[in-house]
């Protein structure tokens, strides 16, 4: 009998109860405090704005309903990246005086590869605009990105092996910008030089101009250039007219639950701005999972389940263990699909835009907790299956109803929000001394959000960076990694 199985099995209310004690005691403390002091030790070098090395095309750039149903916001990375192993050592010395290789993540190079980057991406060395009827488009002005040289007195090793996504990391190692609304530029970079030698690449980019895949074939293109290898960069694709909503807009799916009835603008409205969203307190941690787990996880599953959709579940059912649902508690868990290769006809991957349709799976806690891994699994696939007709029910649905977004404040304690970059060119960021040695979200938006990612190197497996309420973590982790050890042990 599964662990999570026997849990609810023999004890449905007892977490609860645990839980609500523990409320009245010292709380854990999460990440964000961890953070702080360590925030401190940054200093701003320099900072300009990097426009295109050519010319490129003004004007405004149209925002499909998938840009503008995402949030009017900037979606937070940051890439770690350890000095070569001979850095610091000379011919005549076996010393190593931690500094790096000269020329490592040099500002110049980094600087000439970004303006060459945005010749083809140019829609990132523009701003947010408001077009008719204050619709958010791209105004492509070629103002150029920001672009910051910072350094830490930290060392890489402080931060790298008990990292975790909290408002103190986005601070260190991204850019801050007072809005993202009208007029705010669409992509900010910051390079963070630590003393050690290692070096940090903090991303902010504006969501209604990118999805996941858009992003990171951005980055790939940055690195590939400034790594003197322009045939691996990418060419996007820049059309975004496959996506307008059909001349007689048909709604085939229910999509109440994935999207509200607000107009989206320029102008993002307070739950939308980041800094409000990201002061909900949570707990964040970075767990991983084994390529031999991934594979147990999908055969109890059921064989021919994806990885994301396993681990998914896994996670699903943990936190709703960890947070001690009642049996008669719906939980829903919110996600997104990739429309590229679904549509027809299909989009191609370097679409650059939003091409991703939100969707969700929904039960009882006491199913989900009572039934092998294989009944959310199954839930998960049912809701992620969809092809052609759901993305245009969806474009369609906004069209008529206003595009909107979830809410930022946070949600149902009840439910979970999945973002997975599973499958994408994530570490393809080599910019010349190698890939990442960790790539993860800077910040976690509120409690129930997780994002599910490769993990680093050949060895494979899934990292999970997972936000929740700072009293339900401990337990989720346990729950997590002794489940795991169960399939495992019985595959």
């Amino acid at each position: 009998m599964e662990l999570l199985h026997s849990l609810h099995a023999s004890h449905p209310h007892t977490r609860r109860e645990q839980i609500k004690q523990g409320q009245k005691k010292k709380r854990p403390e999460h990440n964000v405090c961890a953070t702080r002091a360590v925030t401190m030790a940054v200093e701003i070098v320099k900072s300009e704005l990097v426009r295109p090395s050519e010319p490129t095309p003004r004007g405004a750039l149209w925002l499909s309903n998938l840009d503008l149903a995402a949030r009017n916001g900037y979606s937070p990375t940051v890439y770690f990246f350890r000095r070569p192993d001979d850095v610091g050592r000379r011919d005549d010395d076996d010393d190593d005086d931690g500094q790096p290789p000269a020329g490592f993540f040099s500002a110049d190079v980094m600087r000439a590869a970004l303006a060459d980057a945005l010749v083809p991406f140019y829609p990132f060395a523009g701003r947010l605009g408001g077009g008719r009827e204050g619709r958010a488009e791209i105004d492509c002005s070629a103002e150029g990105a920001l672009f910051v040289v910072a350094r830490s007195a930290a060392a890489l090793d402080d931060l790298f092996e008990s990292f975790a996504p909290s408002k103190g990391m986005r601070d260190m190692f991204v850019p801050a910008y007072d809005s993202a609304g009208p007029g705010a530029p669409l992509l900010l970079l910051q390079v963070t030089f630590f003393r050690c030698g290692g070096v940090a690449l903090g991303t902010a980019m504006h969501h209604f101009v990118i999805d996941g895949r858009s992003a990171f074939n951005f980055i790939r293109t940055w690195a590939a250039i400034a790594r003197g290898d322009p045939a691996a960069a990418v060419t996007p694709s820049l059309d975004r007219t496959p996506l307008r909503a059909r001349p007689a807009p048909t709604v085939l799916f229910d999509h109440t639950h994935e999207y509200g009835g607000r107009r989206r603008t320029a102008t993002p409205t307070s739950g939308d701005i980041t800094n409000k969203a990201s002061a909900e307190e949570y707990a964040s941690a970075i767990l991983r999972v084994t390529s031999s787990q991934v594979s147990a996880l999908r055969t109890r599953a059921g064989g021919a389940v994806s990885t994301f959709r396993a681990v998914a579940a896994h996670v699903w059912r943990c936190a709703c263990a960890a947070r001690a649902l009642s049996p008669d508690a719906e939980s829903r868990l919110y996600t997104m699909v990739d429309m590229r290769g679904h549509l027809y006809p299909p989009l191609p991957d370097t679409f650059f835009g939003n091409a991703v349709a939100r969707t969700s799976a929904s039960a009882l806690v006491g199913d989900l907790l009572s039934n092998p891994l294989g009944f959310a699994a199954r839930r998960l696939s049912a809701a992620t299956g969809h092809g052609d007709q759901y993305a245009r029910s969806v474009v369609d649905y906004l069209e008529t109803n206003m595009a909107a977004a979830v809410p930022r404040g946070g949600m149902s304690g009840t439910d979970m929000r999945v973002i997975s970059w599973l499958g994408m060119p994530s570490y393809d960021a080599d910019f010349g001394w190698g890939e990442p040695a960790l790539l993860a979200p800077a910040l976690m938006y509120y409690t129930g959000f997780v994002y599910l990612m490769n993990c680093q190197g050949k060895e494979g497996g899934v990292a999970v960076a997972v936000a929740l309420e700072p009293e339900c973590m401990e337990r989720f982790k346990e729950l997590f990694y002794e489940e795991l050890a169960t399939l495992v042990h019985h595959v």
